[in-house]
């Protein structure tokens, strides 16, 4: 689906919506769910903004979809620089990943610990049940730079292939304090909310980009970076 300025607007609001579906507070105790200029690396963003490429794209993902974004984002990478022969140093694709697909931005080692499979209803294909590892992330064996073999780099739609070809991916600071209360309270846990986040932030994918608030930033990117739009 393409660019859709009410889909947008009207999700800005979704933060806040989804603290009350989680049954939140956001005067809870101890919750960091806003997060201030000084404790991000805005200066890393502050790049992103600022890529001089000729092709600017940013996904606005929220549902996991069993993944198939992913395939959008290299069939992307391949229209741009194939079909539209555009320069690899002249393309930069970001994946602002918040609500559930914000699950995807943690290592496997998040996803055993904190049972995100049967959280996010993610079902491991090599046992059938709730996953025990981001079944996203890693990259396939191929190494064929034939652009219609199936075994091709350009045909691989995992997050590190996607990474390894400049994609930026992004994690929502609000998304992971929401996932975190939802987790305390799903799963009995014996620890504080901000625990789990600190320790889910500590353990993102290499290269994920946490930013404060993705509704926010997705603004940022179009308005100041004019990174054009979409959202699958």
């Amino acid at each position: 689906m393409g660019f859709s300025r009410r889909r947008f607007v009207g999700g800005v609001g979704s933060g806040f919506a989804a603290l009350g579906a989680f049954g939140l507070s956001p005067k809870m105790a101890g919750a960091q769910l806003i997060e201030k200029h000084a404790d991000w690396k805005f200066a890393e963003f502050d790049r992103l903004l600022k890529v001089p490429a000729r092709a600017k794209q940013v996904f606005d993902i929220r549902a996991i979809g069993e993944g198939k974004y992913l395939n959008n984002v290299k069939n992307s990478l391949n229209g741009f620089h194939f079909g539209f022969n555009i320069p690899v140093d002249q393309i930069k694709v970001v994946v602002a990943a918040h609500g559930p697909s914000n699950g995807l931005n943690f290592a496997d080692s998040m996803w055993e610990k904190y049972r995100l499979g049967e959280f996010l209803e993610v079902t491991d294909p090599k046992t059938g049940k709730p996953a025990m590892r981001n079944i996203y992330y890693a990259k396939k064996a191929g190494t064929s730079t034939d652009t219609d073999g199936a075994a091709s780099i350009y045909q691989d739609n995992s997050m590190e292939a996607l990474q390894g070809r400049g994609v930026q991916f992004l994690s929502c600071h609000t998304a992971t304090e929401e996932q975190a209360h939802a987790l305390v309270k799903k799963f009995s846990l014996a620890v504080t909310p901000e625990e789990v986040v600190k320790d889910l932030e500590a353990h993102t994918q290499p290269g994920v980009l946490i930013v404060p608030a993705m509704v926010a930033t997705v603004s940022l990117l179009q308005s100041e970076g004019h990174y054009t739009y979409i959202t699958v």
